[in-house]
């Protein structure tokens, strides 16, 4: 089989418990490893008692599955994955800060907001800010137009959030193998918290 050596955006999800320090460790595996975080997300999952870690970094696929096995190294990780754009279902939202005195002069900004399915959530006297959730792609674009208005006065843009599209939840399925090993154990009496 043939390795992919061409660089492209990884997204990697990594679900731990909740650790003070872990994410340090995390970024500290992409820094060893000189490999720059695009955009960096960190929630509770749906899991109770695990938190999901939403990592972006450009690298080839080599260097995605070492990063993915140093990550699951740490004893506070319970899994970690990478994935391609075309495996995760992705948005992320942006906010723009945007000149009223030029958006009322070119009505097209406004237009153009709404074209991509943006709103205004705050209008003054001196600036208008709008939101729009997107794609990253769909979001950059829509900066580039309105920057060559010269109507931007601030921007910026959370970190992805996505889940995959898989009809199988991985840390759901591995928890319960995990569950059903410490019962086993337990039932034998070789669990090594089970008190005697």
């Amino acid at each position: 089989m043939e390795q992919d050596t061409s660089t492209k955006l990884y997204t990697f999800l990594i679900y731990s418990e909740n650790v003070p320090g872990l994410l340090s460790q995390i970024t500290a595996v992409f820094t060893r490893r000189q490999v720059n975080i695009e955009s960096l997300n960190v929630c509770a999952s749906s899991t109770p008692g695990a938190h999901k870690y939403t990592v972006t970094a450009n690298c080839d696929e080599r260097m995605a599955r070492i990063l993915t096995a140093q990550i699951e190294k740490r004893i506070e990780v319970l899994q970690a994955h990478y994935y391609t754009d075309d495996q995760l279902f992705i948005n992320e939202t942006a906010l723009f800060k945007l000149s009223t005195p030029v958006m009322l002069k070119n009505p097209e900004v406004g237009r153009l907001i709404r074209f991509n399915n943006g709103s205004i959530i705050e209008v003054n006297s001196t600036y208008a800010v709008a939101e729009i959730t997107g794609i990253t792609s769909d979001i950059l674009s829509l900066f580039d137009a309105l920057k060559t208005m010269d109507c931007v006065l601030q921007f910026v843009r959370s970190g992805r959030i996505c889940i995959t599209k898989s009809r199988v939840e991985h840390l759901d399925e591995y928890l319960a193998v995990r569950e059903a090993k410490r019962l086993a154990k337990t039932v034998l009496g070789t669990d090594p918290y089970m008190k005697k």
